[in-house]
């Protein structure tokens, strides 16, 4: 006991009590053990945990990663979720933050197991830990499996995100490489068999010159060189300008045309009396108040309401409570006050209002259920909607629909008729299609180029943060449908552009330093 006291009281190492402190709950000297370079660093049960504790680390940055790169597809998460719950909430910022704080948290333990081995201590992760290792591995790894079931296109986004991110990517693991290069050289070098050198060299060698060759390997067309970029794409508003007021209303549009947008993209229903109107839902819980106006119906299509009675719903208030968007910014009061009274819009005046500024309009048109009077007739009354009813000039609209395209093409031969999927260039031509309009995660330079000679452009969407418009604009695309016309609009060029030579010169540049202070660290 007087021994424990006097080393408690003389042999003060702060440093040192705080890491065993918080990684094993070991706060005093007596109750810690060192252990000799090139030893084994922990007893057989801390051996067999490590690795848990290193896949854990490696499934929260996986999951970490791609969730936060799929911000771009938030709201499509979210609305997924009211789908299926039947109430809104921001589940995708929640996911969001719980991910952070896992993998900040299996980071701190990570870090501070490597600073007890650079002190020459012997590992002992604290029970509580252990659960908490456990859990966050869990957790990621049931939240990578879930998206892969249940959203597995969006692995496309993270390799999408690969062109982008790629080179940071490989400096940030260079890095991480130069730091572990200190504990590995300690315990390798005096290590007492050769064959423990190896076990400990070997992995980080081979781990090193893959990093160090991988550039070799890397695409991404926004590393190009100067005069071949191409123009910016033009911005379609999709459903006007959902960050800033309620979606597929008259101050939506408003608003991205304010904002300098080139287009505005909408969803036409039709309702039972035949008045063509704006509604991306099949039913009206989600963005109108029919829970105060007509409780008993909040179920029904919305294509099964007449007019009169469409009217008479508020599509605006949703907005201000629920708050559709993870990241959107505060309105102003006049904002506020504009939003809690708008109303269903009509297709005639939404065509009447891009008319009056020029702009493109494109919708996706849906058939009403059975039973409804315009079933086989939504086609002809939209047609008439737009020629007769809204007075819009034939080339402003961008017809999507291909249900009786032949049909559409000689009563209207001025639309700029679209195609929703990819198709070989003679079909293309051959049924006059001038614009594709493809999900994001289609993107293809290689393809854009290919439809680009035969003078058909791509639209691509729903595209949202700013390297996933870079890259659009990096690979050609002519115009994107986005939600932040306000925010894309201010970029004069893309993010992380950058010439081969200027590439080259930062990843030489970055394996020779790191291959030079690894030199050293290890010559120490």
């Amino acid at each position: 006991v007087v021994r424990r006291r006097l080393l408690q009281r003389y042999e003060h190492q702060p440093f040192i009590s705080c890491l065993a402190g918080f990684y094993s709950c070991r706060w005093k000297r007596y109750q810690r053990q060192r252990t000799e370079p090139g030893k084994c660093c922990c007893k057989m049960r801390e051996c067999l945990f490590f690795p848990l504790l290193i896949g854990a680390f490696c499934f929260s940055l996986v999951f970490l990663y791609m969730w936060g790169e799929g911000k771009n597809d938030y709201n499509n998460f979210d609305w997924y979720n009211y789908g299926n719950l039947g109430f809104w909430f921001l589940w995708s910022l929640v996911i969001l933050i719980v991910a952070s704080i896992l993998f900040t948290y299996i980071s701190l333990l990570l870090v501070l197991a490597m600073c007890l081995l650079a002190e020459g201590q012997q590992l002992y992760l604290h029970w509580s830990h252990k659960i908490g290792t456990f859990l966050v591995l869990g957790f990621s790894i049931a939240c990578l499996f879930a998206l892969t079931v249940l959203w597995g296109d969006h692995w496309k986004t993270v390799r999408l995100s690969f062109q982008i991110t790629a080179p940071y990517l490989h400096i940030g693991a260079i890095a991480i490489m130069v730091l572990l290069s200190w504990p590995v050289a300690l315990h390798a070098i005096r290590a007492d068999k050769k064959v423990i050198q190896v076990i400990i060299i070997g992995p980080y060698v081979a781990i090193l010159l893959f990093l160090f060759l991988i550039p070799l390997g890397m695409y991404s067309p926004c590393i190009r060189e100067m005069g071949t970029l191409g123009p910016k794409p033009a911005l379609i508003g999709h459903r006007g300008a959902p960050m800033l007021a309620p979606e597929n209303t008259e101050m939506s549009f408003q608003k991205t045309i304010e904002h300098g947008g080139d287009g505005l993209e909408t969803d036409v229903t039709i309702s039972y009396d035949g008045v063509p109107f704006l509604m991306h839902d099949t039913t009206l819980r989600r963005t109108t108040n029919i829970k105060e106006v007509y409780p008993n119906d909040t179920d029904q299509n919305a294509a099964l309401f007449s007019w009169d009675a469409l009217q008479k719903l508020n599509a605006g208030t949703w907005f201000l409570k629920d708050k559709p968007f993870s990241f959107m910014g505060s309105l102003s009061e006049a904002d506020q006050n504009q939003a809690k009274n708008q109303s269903i819009y009509k297709l005639s005046n939404f065509l009447r209002l891009a008319d009056s500024h020029n702009k493109l309009v494109i919708f996706d048109l849906y058939r009403p259920p059975e039973n409804h009077p315009y079933r086989n007739l939504w086609i002809s009354r939209t047609l008439e909607v737009i020629l007769k009813e809204s007075g819009i000039r034939p080339h402003l609209v961008l017809w999507l629909n291909n249900n009786m395209r032949s049909f559409v093409q000689s009563v209207a031969p001025g639309f700029q008729h679209t195609m929703g999927s990819k198709a070989p260039v003679e079909d293309l031509l051959k049924n006059n299609i001038v614009k594709l309009n493809l999900v994001y995660t289609d993107m293809s330079s290689e393809d854009i180029r290919k439809y680009a000679k035969a003078n058909i452009t791509t639209n691509l969407y729903v595209v949202n943060e700013p390297w996933l418009f870079s890259l659009a604009w990096c690979s050609g695309a002519h115009s994107v449908t986005t939600n932040a016309v306000h925010l894309l609009k201010d970029l004069s060029q893309p993010l992380f552009l950058m010439t081969p030579q200027q590439y080259n010169i930062m990843w030489i540049l970055t394996d020779l330093t790191s291959l030079l202070l690894i030199s050293l660290i290890f010559a120490l």
